[in-house]
């Protein structure tokens, strides 16, 4: 067989281009493998709130074993889930999710947040500081709010919409707030990066509008609603970034929108419309190259029929000149949920092997630890099958000390 003809039938196996793969690709020799540790209603840690200190330090050291066990390297910790803290702060009060009491801290003391830093680091984990911007509390939430929480220090800076309060995102007040806790965790944290998720203004409720007119009225500076209520986000997105890189280059800012910027885009898409009813421009975040990766949530099937996986990830690889980290985030969630909607670990896989064999995305992040702990249908074993060996994450050469 000639050169050519060998070479020929090697690429059969391989990417080319944009195609989809045949076969199987390798892993590469660097990936960026997150998971999301969930804290907001004790989604996966801690499991319960009042657990003892010890308690707490053991679950959160099997996330991170089990995460090595699958050759993850990054974990993203929820530390700020309601205007609280899960680490000790100086601006917020301690998370109820920790002891069941906001504002009491965990007995005996320990600074959960250090202590994640220090073990995810023994395992060769990164660890990403995972914070929500604006929403404050449950309503349905019974036990009192501490007197430094933003819904009892400075409610005039709070709205209820839905089932939930919120800090409005149209005041300055609560986007100084935001910026102010990055600064703190940045500084006083030896965390790898900061990231926000999806939750911006909050998703429709009962097709009411959130009521923030009076804050429009004096701060819209003419501008349309919508057009001001994206500017606050845009700002938003500005400042923190610029905040996390005075004080430390090397801390990375990420953020996973909703995975559907707008229906139609691309054509075969359909669904919510984030940035007319959430009000978060994600394609501009990314081309504008205001954060170091972006992990658009693609929570949906490589055959699902208006929101295909496989288009709108090469959607927002388009979208992506600067060439930031794009790392998708997968709905391990689904994986024997027991709903209608469950999936099978091989999507999952076939979808990070889709990952791998395209060029322009070199990671992914998997939602949600407790899939992970539970193994369910055997995605944990799967993962380290696909993953044989450790690998560093991704160079970053736009920051300094990556």
């Amino acid at each position: 067989m000639s050169f050519r003809a060998r070479a020929l039938a090697a690429g059969l196996a391989v990417w080319i281009g944009s195609c989809a793969y045949i076969g199987t690709p390798p892993p590469p020799a660097r990936e960026f493998r997150g998971l999301w540790i969930a804290s907001v209603r004790n989604i996966d840690w801690p499991s319960r709130p009042g657990l003892s200190t010890d308690e707490q330090k053991r679950e959160l050291i099997a996330i991170f074993d089990r995460m090595v066990a699958s050759n993850l390297n990054a974990a993203l910790l929820h530390v700020r889930p309601s205007g609280d803290a899960l680490y000790e702060s100086p601006i917020e009060p301690w998370s109820e999710y920790l002891t069941g009491e906001m504002g009491k801290a965990p007995e005996p003391f320990y600074d959960p947040l250090a202590f994640a830093v220090e073990e995810a680091h023994r395992r060769g984990l990164e660890l990403h500081a995972w914070l929500n911007p604006y929403r404050a509390r449950r309503l349905s939430e019974t036990t009192p709010a501490a007197s430094t929480h933003v819904t009892v220090a400075n409610p005039e800076l709070v709205r209820t919409y839905g089932s939930f309060l919120w800090m409005d995102p149209g005041e300055p007040q609560v986007r100084q707030r935001a910026v102010d806790v990055v600064r703190d965790i940045v500084r006083r944290y030896d965390v790898d990066g900061i990231h926000f998720d999806d939750y911006f203004y909050p998703y429709p409720e009962n097709n009411a509008d959130f009521p923030d007119e009076e804050t429009w009225m004096r701060h819209g500076g003419g501008l349309s609603r919508a057009d001001w209520r994206r500017q606050n986000v845009d700002n938003l997105i500005q400042d923190v970034a610029r905040a996390i890189k005075e004080e430390k280059p090397r801390v990375m800012f990420g953020i996973s929108p909703f995975g559907i910027w707008r229906p139609g885009h691309p054509r075969s898409v359909r669904g919510l419309d984030a940035y007319e009813q959430i009000y978060a421009d994600g394609r501009k975040w990314l081309r504008e190259g205001w954060v170091d990766y972006f992990t658009p949530q693609l929570y949906w099937a490589r055959n699902a029929p208006q929101q295909r996986f496989t288009d709108l990830l090469s959607w927002w690889k388009q979208q992506n000149v600067h060439n930031r980290h794009l790392w998708p985030g997968l709905g391990a969630h689904r994986v024997g949920s027991g709903r209608g909607n469950a999936w099978r670990a091989d999507e999952i896989i076939a979808q990070i092997h889709e990952i791998r064999a395209r060029r322009g995305a070199t990671g992914y992040i998997l939602f949600n630890a407790k899939v992970l702990m539970q193994n369910r249908d055997g995605l944990a074993d799967r993962l380290a099958e696909i993953n044989p060996k450790p690998v560093p994450v991704p160079a970053s050469p736009w920051m300094m000390g990556r």
